[in-house]
């Protein structure tokens, strides 16, 4: 299912199979939360700009349209046409972030709805209910995601929980690829490892959870908070720790720089919502950095935003004419903007795994991050 194809120093190239399709790793999954793309961006331009997984959330899915709707139209890639793997998350963090009022408990969270108040439970088992309705690809286990900066004796009750739901989540998820009416009977799960900011925790949970021989692995709870340098010592630290002949997973994160440090420390996949939010607000990635399409020294400027890329707004029009749509609040410039920025991140992957391929991987990321310091393209 999981197989490394070569290795580079830490960093990782591998496939992952699945009943949906092959996944070169390491891969970067396009966030489309409620089984979209926010910036008007189909299903169709995914396939047009190298889009391997896309990500979907459960808690939002499960809000509106509902999970037995998806269900109902035949599961999430029926749903929104998409032919290629999906992975849902598991709304753990969601519920911790987002909505109101929240009780905790062994059994799982109780909780108001941020759409229209209504109180929810969500645990373990009803996490794996409303993924297994989904029939994403991969799905992945309800957690508590505890504040990066939360005192210690909270973080280790918090993970101990964590790992009895994960349990929980395992043997639900079993029962469930068990049913004839399951529409995806070969959905994968995947564990989260939590433990904050506290090494010692996070290695011990790492260890712990290995043992339970998952379809891969999740480092949860970063980039909320904390330094990239204690996002950093903390992979340092935990990765080794997971099964080296299974993905990592690095939740949440991140820019293009995140992804280059990630990748030198073993992780597989990567999701973030950077590219698509800051394409609707005219911030565009190039090789050189990050360019803000509304300033002013682009209203003339006829070369596309990056020279050289085939994306689609690349292709065919100028930063001027981009600007100009953003500014006039058309819906257009946030498209392309949004386009470009999955292309350059999907591509960058892709670059990444060459590179891997190659034996070239330091040196890559080395030319990689000294031109993303660059301004000479702006």
């Amino acid at each position: 299912m999981y197989k490394i194809l070569k290795t580079d120093g830490r960093a990782k190239r591998a496939e992952f199979q699945t009943v949906h399709g092959t996944i070169q790793t390491p891969v970067f999954m396009n966030v489309g939360t409620v089984a979209a793309i926010k910036g008007a961006v189909s299903t169709m331009d995914l396939h047009e700009i190298g889009t391997q997984v896309e990500l979907s959330n459960t808690y939002h899915l499960h809000v509106r349209p509902g999970d037995k709707v998806v269900k109902q139209m035949g599961g999430l890639h029926k749903f929104m046409v998409w032919d290629r793997p999906i992975l849902t998350d598991s709304g753990g963090f969601q519920v911790f972030s987002l909505a109101g009022l929240r009780k905790i408990k062994e059994e799982g969270v109780y909780f108001q709805s941020h759409i229209d108040g209504r109180r929810i439970f969500m645990g373990p088992e009803e996490s794996m209910q409303i993924q297994s309705n989904l029939a994403s690809t991969i799905a992945m286990a309800f957690d508590e995601c505890p504040p990066s900066k939360a005192d210690r004796d909270y973080v280790q009750r918090s993970v101990e929980r964590t790992s009895r739901w994960l349990v929980r989540c395992k043997n639900e998820m079993q029962r469930l690829n068990a049913q004839e009416d399951t529409i995806n009977r070969h959905q994968l799960l995947f564990g989260i490892n939590q433990g904050a900011v506290y090494d010692d925790i996070r290695i011990a949970h790492a260890q712990e959870i290995s043992e339970l021989d998952l379809d891969g692995y999740a480092v949860g709870g970063l980039a909320v908070g904390e330094t990239h340098e204690e996002m950093y010592r903390i992979l340092d630290s935990v990765v080794p720790h997971l099964p080296q002949n299974k993905p990592t997973y690095l939740m949440g994160v991140g820019t293009p720089a995140n992804i280059l440090e990630g990748v030198d420390r073993g992780i597989d996949f990567f999701d973030c919502v950077y590219p698509s939010r800051n394409g609707r607000h005219g911030h565009v990635y190039t090789k050189y950095g990050k360019l803000n399409l509304l300033n002013a020294k682009y209203e003339t400027d006829d070369r596309p935003i990056e020279e050289g890329c085939g994306c689609p707004a690349c292709r065919h029009y100028s930063r001027a004419y981009i600007r100009h749509l953003l500014k006039a609040k058309e819906m257009l410039g946030m498209r392309l903007a949004v386009l470009h920025n999955l292309y350059f991140y999907n591509h960058l992957m892709e670059d990444i795994r060459g590179a891997i391929d190659e034996g070239r991987y330091a040196q890559f990321k080395k030319e990689r991050l000294e031109m993303m310091q660059e301004t000479k393209n702006s």
